[in-house]
């Protein structure tokens, strides 16, 4: 009975995140997940359990940083370079969302968007155009080549721990290519997706003007945090928390400069108010929802669904994996999803005498680009939807998909048939 009221009410939620402004979604997931706990969908017990601290801890930290360098203008010289580099609007955008892929490869993507989207939403302003395409684009771009290493998202290290891989195996794994090439291959496949639905932005773009940086260290805190992840990464064993603290620390460092150097209480306070707490609400009530839905069975019923209904044909089961995968993760987050899934697909594996590997891979392409479909299938989309929504700017489930849709089609396509011809 409460596994079929829990599908009623999560049905419904994503509903009213459609159907409602972007700016009710955290009441509609919050509200769901109040009502999970009073039915006892989700035991009050496991709450804390559920949500992914680590990852509201990278958001509040981040956004913290992200305030002090756009006031530092260090985005808008980094936009007055990139202006002056591509020729027009549409390659400008094409170059952003290239940047934001290849940073998420080695950071988590959503402190990709936290860093790019500033010089994106700079750039933008300088050549008065709206910024929800190229934020959307970054976003995407961002959650897509987060898969293409081991450092880049929660999906690749979970992945690294079932198969036994370790950081170069994304690059060459039992001595074919690996997965990192699929997932570069479904980028560049993103390219002339993006021509085409750029095609009109031609417009010439240039910056004569040279912006004054008042301020280093939010840089500083910046590349700092960066390159802290990044040695994160290769620590064994370290915290599920880390990541999360790392952010934080360097968001309080940037909170205590600022108030050293002008003595100002109130700014700062004024600071710590102006975080996107409208999207950490919003991730905190959809972690407790896919906690719900996941301590029901409902995920693990899928999950079973799917590995069965490939039979014994390999290449049926493969594709079921991939595109069931993109359907399902375009509605919910990806990480219970394939964390589920990766004991199933190894099980199956086994049974059926073949490489793992395929099904590892095709599980991760399709789980992980999937939630490029929907502005609420990502953490990543989550940020950049929440940064356009501080600038003014609503987005509705069809403005994203009119550019994450193609995105994402193209780039799985490509990774699909790269991963079976590879590794069949």
């Amino acid at each position: 009975m409460l596994k079929t009221i829990a599908v009623i009410l999560f049905i419904l939620m994503y509903v009213l995140m459609v159907v409602l402004p972007a700016k009710r979604r955290p009441l509609v997931a919050c509200g769901t997940a109040v009502i999970f706990l009073c039915l006892g969908i989700l035991p009050i017990g496991r709450l804390l359990g559920v949500i992914d601290w680590n990852i509201l801890m990278m958001i509040f930290g981040t956004v913290v940083i992200v305030d002090y360098f756009i006031q530092s203008k260090m985005p808008n010289l980094i936009a007055d370079h990139i202006l002056n580099f591509a020729p027009n609007v549409m390659w400008v955008t094409i170059l952003m969302s290239l940047f934001a892929g290849i940073v998420s490869a080695f950071i988590d993507n959503v402190a990709t968007v936290y860093m790019i989207a500033p010089v994106g939403l700079a750039i933008c302003k300088k050549i008065k155009k709206s910024p929800v395409p190229m934020i959307i684009s970054i976003a995407v771009s961002s959650n897509l080549q987060g898969a293409a290493t081991l450092v880049g998202d929660t999906t690749s290290i979970m992945l690294a721990g079932a198969a036994g891989m370790d950081f170069n195996d994304f690059f060459v794994f039992q001595g074919r290519a690996g997965v990192f090439w699929a997932v570069e291959l479904g980028a560049l496949c993103t390219v002339p997706i993006m021509m085409v639905l750029f095609r009109k932005d031609t417009q010439k773009v240039s910056s004569d003007e040279r912006t004054v940086v008042t301020d280093y260290v939010p840089t500083i805190a910046m590349l700092g945090h960066i390159i802290f992840l990044i040695a994160a990464s290769f620590i064994p064993n370290k915290p599920e928390v880390t990541n999360g603290i790392i952010c934080l620390v360097w968001g309080i460092v940037c909170i205590v400069w600022e108030y050293l150097k002008t003595k100002d209480k109130d700014t700062m306070i004024e600071n710590i108010k102006n975080v996107d707490y409208a999207t950490i609400f919003l991730l905190a009530g959809l972690f407790a929802v896919i906690g719900g839905i996941t301590e029901q069975g409902i995920i693990t019923d899928i999950s079973t669904f799917i590995s069965n209904a490939g039979g014994n044909n390999i290449f049926l089961l493969y594709t079921i994996i991939v595109w069931g995968s993109v359907l399902i993760s375009a509605f919910i987050d990806n990480i219970p999803y394939v964390a589920t899934m990766l004991p199933v697909i190894g099980s199956v594996a086994l049974t059926m005498h073949v490489d793992p590997c395929l099904l590892y891979y095709g599980l991760l392409v399709g789980a992980t680009l999937g939630g490029n479909i929907t502005p609420i299938g990502a953490s990543a989309n989550i940020a950049g939807i929440g940064l356009l929504r501080k600038e003014g700017h609503e987005v509705s489930f069809g403005d994203f998909m009119k550019i994450g849709l193609p995105f994402t089609l193209a780039a799985v396509l490509a990774g699909y048939l790269f991963i079976w011809f590879v590794w069949k």
